[in-house]
């Protein structure tokens, strides 16, 4: 796990009421534990969520925002993964409640404003809702921060098409972290079924049987590296921005 000076993790209860009352936002890092096909491990998305807010939190002084980083929440709603072994799913409304009680925990403490950045499609309906509980039901602002779609624009620029779940994108991130954790000899093209325009699949194993899409072997960490860079400007910056918009 990557470590900041702003990390609740290694507070005490003492540093953590200081760091409340010097932070602009706390930031809770969302994710999954889900397949990632048969090259990337099930944690892939907690990973992302663990690094990638690390450079938020490195990149916020050129903001001028201090950030309390939480512990990433490991589990999701992964409910589609299920038929693949090591997936493991919170239901919608445990999820949504998940959510909402930190949140609650974090405005009881003094926190007003919460950035909850996520990395797992899965969540993102359960954490609309949560984040509109908690703004209607707390004195707390929430930001909802999806990371991909920050980024997307330069994942399509650098992968084309496809480039999605345990794919060129996840892939790359993986090998630029932790590339200990990526079995090389077992990244082959996903060969997924398109997917359906208006329909809705039962399981994710109806679409592709390896549980990715896309091509790993096209994979680019250097790539990869340059992006992150840019969709975290581009977080920072948008978040400064409904800020000072008074969001």
């Amino acid at each position: 796990m990557p470590e900041t000076d702003a990390d609740l993790y290694g507070m005490t209860w003492e540093e953590a009421g200081e760091a409340i009352e010097q932070a602009d936002l706390a930031v809770l890092p969302t994710g999954s534990i889900e397949q990632h096909s048969t090259h990337l491990p099930v944690s892939t998305d907690t990973l992302r969520s663990d690094h990638l807010t690390a450079e938020l939190v490195d990149a916020a002084d050129e903001f001028d925002l201090e950030l309390l980083r939480l512990p990433p929440l490991p589990y999701g709603h992964s409910e589609h993964h299920m038929t693949f072994p090591g997936t493991v799913s919170l239901s919608v409304s445990t999820y949504v409640d998940v959510l909402r009680e930190i949140g609650e925990s974090l405005a009881e403490h003094g926190v007003d404003r919460l950035l909850i950045a996520n990395f797992h499609g899965g969540n993102r309906d359960s954490l609309s809702v949560a984040a509109n509980r908690l703004v209607r039901d707390t004195d707390m602002a929430v930001h909802c921060v999806h990371w991909t779609e920050f980024a997307r624009d330069d994942l399509r620029e650098e992968f084309g098409e496809g480039w999605g779940h345990a794919g060129d994108h996840e892939t790359s991130f993986v090998e630029l972290y932790r590339p200990d954790l990526v079995k090389a000899e077992k990244k082959e093209p996903q060969n997924a079924a398109e997917m359906p325009k208006t329909g809705t699949y039962e399981y994710f194993s109806d679409v592709t049987e390896l549980g990715g899409l896309g091509d790993p072997t096209n994979s680019d960490p250097e790539a990869m590296e340059r992006i992150v860079a840019d969709a975290t400007r581009a977080i920072l910056s948008a978040v400064v921005e409904d800020v000072e918009n008074g969001w």
